[in-house]
């Protein structure tokens, strides 16, 4: 019998799960897969480690199975799927731990009352993170749960790195630079040095460049600036988010365009970023495909802002030794990692383009003075490695 851990990632419209057995060595996984369209046409699969479907089901269009019925129809298909093993525990990805949450946490009502006061620094995922925690709680109370949040690997940043310059009563409440992926950044921290052992001690700016994009400057393993700030709009143009914006505009879209707050938030977090400036497409491999010179425009931007925020996290770090790409695009885009490293040049990248193109997990050149490197992260596993070591088993 083998102990098992759920691992769950909850969504708007999906909740994404993996399924990990302690078998002596490390956590294995055993199957992941999501329930998506939950609240209009739900669809369930789940996927063996080698990526075959063992088990799918939809709904009938319509269908609003929601965040509860979805968790439900999940727990039982992982009971079924245990046989002998034992669930000990679920763990959770929670974008934001505010102030108090610096590492994971054992889940209890109070908890989850302490992590709904920060639904409005992070709306669009706070809420449904938190959903499978109280569904859980009433129908599962003696199945251990542990919330991992995405701020906490920041919280080594120093204190100026986390400072805006506002009263001191707006920093005291809360209003501060958090940084965000941060379950992804500890996750290429802990195996970086398996590829590039100076990195233990060296100074590394990882960049996370998914739908969401941050990048992060790490010191000797720990994290000492993030691109990300008091939310996760801040920072880099995204899929769909804006990115950095300077403050007075959005007096501008309230004060003369007549925006309210809610179409201001919808501007900024789904109509904005790659989609905004294309006009087409958030999805960066549409972008790349089109001959549309305002797909050309957004990739432009997008590699310039990285280009920008590169050079200044190697400001914050007093140097530079490596980079490291990860993530949906940063795993997967040979033509974003060849356009980054060559406008790095000048801090010391020196690109390897056939290896880059292979996918290699080297792509700079062994004289390269910064090395550079593609890595797929793992948050989920970075997640069940948490949830078993505050189980203790």
């Amino acid at each position: 019998m083998a102990n098992a851990i759920a691992v769950v990632n909850a969504g708007s419209s999906s909740i994404k799960y993996s399924l990990f057995l302690n078998r002596g060595r490390d956590l294995e996984l055993e199957v992941r897969g999501q329930v998506e369209g939950i609240y209009t046409a739900p669809h369930f699969v789940a996927k063996r480690r080698d990526g075959a479907t063992s088990s799918e089901k939809t709904w009938a269009e319509g269908t609003k199975l929601g965040h509860d019925g979805a968790l439900d129809y999940l727990v039982a298909f992982l009971r079924s799927e245990l046989a002998g093993d034992h669930l000990i525990g679920v763990g959770h990805r929670v974008v934001h731990g505010g102030i108090d949450y610096s590492g994971p946490v054992l889940v209890n009502a109070d908890v989850v009352a302490a992590l709904e006061k920060l639904v409005p620094l992070a709306p669009l995922h706070q809420p449904h993170n938190l959903a499978p925690m109280r569904r859980l709680l009433d129908r599962a109370p003696e199945l251990p749960q542990v919330a991992c949040f995405d701020t906490s690997f920041h919280r080594t940043n120093p204190e100026l790195a986390q400072r805006f310059a506002l009263p001191e009563e707006l920093h005291e409440a809360g209003v501060r630079r958090y940084g965000f992926h941060g379950l992804s950044y500890e996750y290429i921290t802990s195996v970086l040095p398996e590829f590039d052992s100076k990195t233990t001690s060296g100074k590394t700016v990882v960049l996370h460049l998914g739908n969401g994009a941050s990048m992060c400057a790490i010191d000797a393993g720990r994290s000492v600036a993030s691109t990300m700030g008091f939310t996760a709009l801040d920072g880099l143009p995204m899929g769909t988010r804006s990115g950095s914006l300077d403050p007075a505009v959005i007096l501008y879209l309230l004060d003369h365009l007549g925006m309210d707050a809610r179409a201001v938030e919808k501007l900024l977090y789904d109509q904005s970023g790659l989609l905004g400036v294309s006009g087409i497409s958030s999805d960066m491999r549409e972008l790349l495909s089109s001959n549309d010179p305002h797909a050309k425009l957004a990739i432009d931007l997008y590699c310039y802002r990285i280009g920008r925020e590169l050079g200044s996290l190697a400001a914050a770090l007093g140097g530079l030794d490596a980079i490291v790409f990860t993530a949906g695009i940063g795993e997967n885009s040979p033509a974003i990692r060849e356009r980054v490293c060559r406008n790095s040049a000048w801090l010391g990248v020196e690109l390897d383009a056939s290896a880059n193109a292979a996918g290699c997990r080297r792509i700079s050149t062994l004289r390269s003075r910064v090395s550079a490197w593609c890595i797929p992260t793992n948050e989920e596993l970075m997640i069940a490695r948490h949830t078993q070591r505050l189980l203790e088993v």
